[in-house]
């Protein structure tokens, strides 16, 4: 099975993958961008606000998503439980709130970088605005999160907004719970699914 976990920065996705393939051998963690060596390369491009066209940074997260597909998902969803921190859908949604592109345009791209074979299931991780920025302090912030509380939330609007127009099964979750309320969430979605 193929499982994104999305959501916006700091909404805890990372924290909650790592615990979970702790907990079960059988979970294959990946995260886009990143998940390859291409995907190194091209997250240190665009974590570093290195390019100038939005057209550049929206095409090499693509090329990212095909080769993370076909290196890391294909090879892995048949026999072992893949979950991705992130994927298409924060592909799209930071896409459309950073260039106003159309909607249906990025979606056949991702799905063609996805070879049409999307996730079974996406977990979105919703943050509220007071947990954001309490967590947004605590850290150093990349060239995505620099752009401010009010483009993130746009950024998360605009991801619920997509899951609605897809006919993909999903879950909502409070992320700005506990890291132990959130991780039972999670439990008992995957588990009522037969993936746990």
């Amino acid at each position: 099975m193929y499982v994104l976990f999305e959501g916006v920065d700091t909404s805890g996705k990372t924290t909650q993958l790592q615990l979970l393939s702790k907990k079960f051998d059988f979970i294959f963690p990946t995260k886009e961008p990143g998940g390859t060596e291409f995907g190194k390369w091209a997250r240190e491009i665009l974590l570093n606000g290195k390019l100038t066209s939005k057209e550049a940074e929206v095409l090499l997260f693509l090329a990212d998503r095909a080769e993370h597909y076909q290196k890391i998902v294909k090879p892995n969803r048949k026999e072992k439980l893949v979950i991705s921190d992130r994927g298409f859908i924060s592909g799209i949604a930071y896409a459309i709130v950073n260039g106003n592109y159309d909607f249906k345009e990025l979606l056949n791209l991702n799905l063609f970088a996805l070879q049409n074979e999307p996730p079974e299931l996406v977990i979105f991780f919703e943050i509220d605005e007071n947990t954001l920025k309490k967590r947004l302090n605590t850290k150093e912030k990349d060239e995505i999160e620099k752009r401010g509380v009010k483009f993130i939330l746009e950024v998360q609007d605009k991801m619920k907004d997509i899951l609605k127009k897809l006919n993909l099964e999903y879950e909502i979750l409070d992320a700005s719970k506990s890291i132990d309320e959130v991780n039972s969430q999670i439990f008992e979605i995957l588990k009522k699914r037969g993936s746990l």
